[in-house]
């Protein structure tokens, strides 16, 4: 099948989700409910910031003080109960069912312009799936802007690899090792990141590419199947957006989802979801499957409790 990009598709959440893992994209518009999640994420950042304004500080500040920033600011966000309420009201209203939707707390992302910032905190992602990092292949993916974006600072989708695999690294990544040794300590990375993450292993032919671009508050929504990177920011300002993932229960009983190409890693996020209608987690013998038997020891759940970022 051709990829496409479906621009305000009226199709039901399960005529879409059909597509998705099928490797197409959907582009909403900004809605009510988009608009007031983004205008919470903008007072937290606003406030954060000031006297600044946030996509022009990285001007302002020296890199030691951006990154304390965001050490205080992202998981101030993640973990506010009004993004959990936000968030449901974005789904609610592209139609999931809030029984059959689970999701993963919101992100607050930043890419800085130019190399004022390049690890850690605002890692620049090289071409990769979510699914190389323990993502299961019914995980859908969520990403707003906060701000404008320009094609300079948004992400790349490479539509070419969705059922053609590349040779990468994953069978080294383990999600429960991960949470138990590097989720803690992104804020310390500052020019350079040295925790080990999967990457293709062979040249990728990065074009040609799509670069959706958005008002602030429209979505784009992909399979974490889907191939994607990171574009260099020359913007001049930094990026500040909003990411979450959603699996539909149904799918996860049936083992339902993107094809897995050349997905190797062990461990599973999907114990980090939590049910639309009431936050409750998804049972332990939906999850159990996605695991291999060769996982290792390591955190199943990671606790944000235990560092400032997530």
């Amino acid at each position: 099948m051709n990829n496409s990009i479906f621009y305000d598709s009226s199709l039901s959440d399960n005529e879409r989700r059909e597509k998705l893992y099928q490797g197409q994209l959907f582009v909403f518009s900004p809605t009510p409910a988009t608009k007031a999640f983004i205008a919470f994420a903008r007072e937290l950042l606003e406030e954060a910031f000031a006297p600044y304004e946030p996509v022009q500080a990285q001007h302002h500040l020296p890199v030691e003080q951006f990154v304390a920033i965001l050490a205080e600011l992202k998981p101030r966000f993640i973990h506010h109960p009004r993004s959990k309420e936000l968030l449901k009201a974005v789904l609610i209203e592209r139609g999931c069912d809030p029984e059959q939707t689970y999701f993963d707390v919101p992100r607050m992302r930043s890419m800085a312009s130019g190399d004022y910032l390049k690890a850690g905190i605002a890692f620049p992602f090289h071409p990769h799936r979510d699914t190389w990092f323990s993502a299961p292949h019914n995980q859908l993916n969520w990403w707003m802007p906060i701000y404008d974006v320009t094609s300079d600072n948004v992400m790349a989708f490479h539509p070419r690899y969705f059922r053609e695999s590349i040779k990468n690294s994953s069978e080294t990544y383990n999600y429960y090792e991960w949470n138990k040794k590097n989720r803690a300590n992104a804020a310390q990375y500052i020019k350079k990141d040295t925790r080990v993450q999967p990457t293709p292993l062979e040249p990728v032919e990065l074009d040609p590419q799509v670069r959706p671009v958005t008002a602030p508050g429209g979505i784009i929504v992909f399979s974490g199947a889907q191939l994607h990177s990171t574009v260099p920011n020359t913007s001049g300002y930094t990026r500040f957006s909003i990411d979450f993932r959603t699996v539909n229960y149904a799918d996860v009983a049936a083992q339902r989802g993107a094809p897995n190409v050349d997905s190797a890693c062990t461990g599973t996020a999907l114990r980090d979801f939590l049910r639309v209608s009431d936050l409750a987690p998804l049972p332990e013998e939906l999850v159990e499957p996605y695991d291999s038997g060769r996982e290792v020891d390591g955190v199943l759940v990671y606790k944000p409790e235990l560092a400032l970022v997530s």
